[in-house]
């Protein structure tokens, strides 16, 4: 039976406030908080700096070298959204660039992850449009070959469905589950209250070295803590 190629225009979001709140709190915090899940691996680079981002995932998945469902799925977009681009097989084409940006920020959109390449990187910079990449290419891509718009796709081994929260920074791009939003959240403020009071602590002088009662186990591994070298 020949595939079935559809664009999904309507998808359930998560609350946008949990949204922002689980962006703003990074995506190292985010994915310690949630069991060290979600993280789509340090090939996905930004490239860009100091930005920090969250948003509700719609997903693209591609021809490789093929961008025509790039320019299906920006109706589908809504403000506060990222846009997720997986390809069927490994590509280093550049099929985004800056005037699918200029269509994306006309609606809100928050920034990319793209499993393939971008290219204008310079100009998506100056732009202010947020793009996390496998690749950067000038070679651009066609516009023949029929995909799919908010449907499940894999990236990095993680599996990412439609209206998922995307977080990215210069750490890179962690998911969460949409059933799982409010629970994120929650394990993500308790982190950030302990890592306040490790914070202070360290702040205070205390070491990590006996904070995290690193010191005893060093010493189980059989570490010697000697005052000078003529201890040895």
């Amino acid at each position: 039976m020949r595939d079935r190629h559809v664009v999904i225009r309507n998808i359930e979001r998560a609350d946008a406030a949990t949204v922002d709140q689980l962006g703003s709190a990074g995506t190292a915090t985010v994915h310690e908080a949630i069991g060290r899940r979600g993280y789509l691996g340090p090939e996905l680079a930004p490239i860009q700096r100091d930005v920090r981002v969250g948003g509700s995932a719609v997903t693209v998945l591609s021809h490789p070298g093929d961008n025509l469902m790039i320019h299906a799925a920006v109706e589908c977009c809504r403000p506060g959204d990222v846009l997720v681009v997986a390809v069927t097989a490994p590509s280093i084409h550049g099929g985004f660039g800056d005037l699918l940006a200029t269509s994306l920020m006309a609606r809100g959109v928050r920034g990319l992850v793209m499993d393939a390449a971008v290219r204008d990187t310079m100009d998506l910079r100056e732009m202010g449009f947020p793009v996390w990449t496998r690749h950067v290419s000038c070679q651009g891509a066609v516009k023949n070959t029929p995909g799919s718009v908010n449907v499940p796709v894999v990236m990095g081994g993680v599996a990412i469905h439609p209206g998922d929260i995307v977080c990215g920074d210069d750490d890179g791009v962690v998911v969460v589950p949409r059933d799982e939003a409010d629970w994120a959240l929650e394990k993500t403020n308790e982190r950030l209250s302990r890592e306040a009071g490790t914070r202070a602590r360290l702040e205070a002088g205390e070491l990590g070295l006996d904070l995290y009662g690193l010191r005893d186990k060093a010493v189980e591994l059989g570490i010697e803590f000697l005052d000078s070298a003529d201890d040895l």
